[in-house]
């Protein structure tokens, strides 16, 4: 991407005095400077059958439509993947030792975040003096938790629809009074200001749940704001990894401001180079190439079977977004159709 730098990271890091390397991904402006960090971390799935194959296959380019917009205005961030998740080393750590005992798991994760920290702050792009922490879902409470232990550089936490589900497999938290505990917890030591995002049909954490949690962590006296967005899709559980950035920017930009950070755009991105569609795609294969061409990413690839048929795959890399793509395809006779912004050669 003109005027942006992305790349996949394996940052080696040192936690509980055992060094293991997080998967992660950089995308930040292509200049030199030192610029405002903005470190993201993500959800968990449900549990049941195929857990860890699920964990195993999370990634750290989920953040790209939040780590783009957020580079535009001279931010870098690093999306960071925690221990056993994606191509995190350290194995799973996150079990919670008894049921809904959320605050154990989240002071867990929140070990590699502050990891993390310390393993990029003195890199020359880094200012280390302005530190955002961005989580969704377990990563929203894993950056609470992070937070409570006030880091050196850390001015604002971004937690967007956080919460803790159950290994039921429900996806429901098993006890929303011990999540509201939890956070009632957390907010006793916390002093960097924080922004909480959810949205009005989120169906694991809605806006009554939201509401509970949020007064109990301010009650221990941590400074926060609550915004409930509009309804996004079916669930709005995933605002903050697949729909617009502009969804939630403009919420963010009145504490940006207060924390004398920056909200505008500095770095234009050309729009997305139209693409011939494939002839005779499937409705829903058009539907997700159009979402694929407005993808801002190199690392991203389309496939096609020639009977209608698409597979869409975004990675690491060019080679990992394309043979996403193919295996995304599901047929033996597909073939890479575009990778990046470019058609291939057919």
């Amino acid at each position: 991407m003109p005027g942006l730098i992305a790349a996949p990271l394996l940052l080696p890091v040192s936690i509980s005095g055992k060094d293991v390397t997080l998967d992660s991904y950089v995308i930040r402006p292509d200049r030199p400077g030192r610029v405002p960090l903005v470190i993201m971390t993500h959800g968990t799935p449900s549990g049941g059958d195929g857990f860890f194959d699920k964990i195993a296959s999370r990634t750290p380019i989920s953040f790209n439509v939040a780590a783009v917009a957020l580079a535009q205005r001279g931010y870098a961030t690093l999306s960071i993947m925690r221990r056993g998740f994606g191509r995190s080393g350290g194995g799973y750590s996150e079990g919670l030792p008894a049921p809904c005992d959320y605050l154990s798991g989240v002071r867990i994760g929140a070990d590699d975040v502050v990891a993390a920290i310390a393993a990029v702050r003195n890199e020359p792009w880094v200012d280390a003096d302005h530190i955002l922490l961005l989580g969704h879902s377990t990563g929203g409470l894993t950056m609470l938790a992070a937070a409570e232990r006030n880091p050196a550089g850390v001015v604002g936490i971004l937690n967007f629809d956080g919460g803790y589900h159950s290994f039921a497999g429900s996806g429901q938290p098993c006890s929303p009074d011990r999540l509201v505990d939890a956070v009632a917890s957390l907010g006793r030591t916390v002093r960097v200001p924080a922004l909480w995002f959810y949205a009005e049909n989120d169906e694991f954490y809605g806006p009554d749940l939201a509401h509970q949690m949020f007064a109990a962590y301010t009650a221990g006296g941590a400074p926060a704001q609550l915004q409930i967005l509009p309804p996004f899709g079916k669930n709005g559980h995933d605002l903050v990894i697949e729909g617009a950035a502009s969804r939630w920017l403009p919420v963010l930009e009145p504490l940006l401001a207060e924390l004398k950070l920056p909200t505008a755009v500095v770095i234009d991105l050309p729009e997305p180079t139209a693409l011939a569609v494939p002839p005779g795609l499937s409705p829903g294969c058009g539907r997700a190439f159009t979402g694929y061409v407005a993808q801002r990413s190199d690392a991203k690839a389309f496939a096609i079977n020639g009977k209608g048929g698409c597979g869409y795959g975004t990675g690491r890399t060019i080679a990992e977004a394309r043979e996403n793509a193919v295996t995304d395809c599901r047929d033996t006779a597909c073939r890479v159709y575009a990778v990046g912004q470019h058609l291939l050669e057919n």
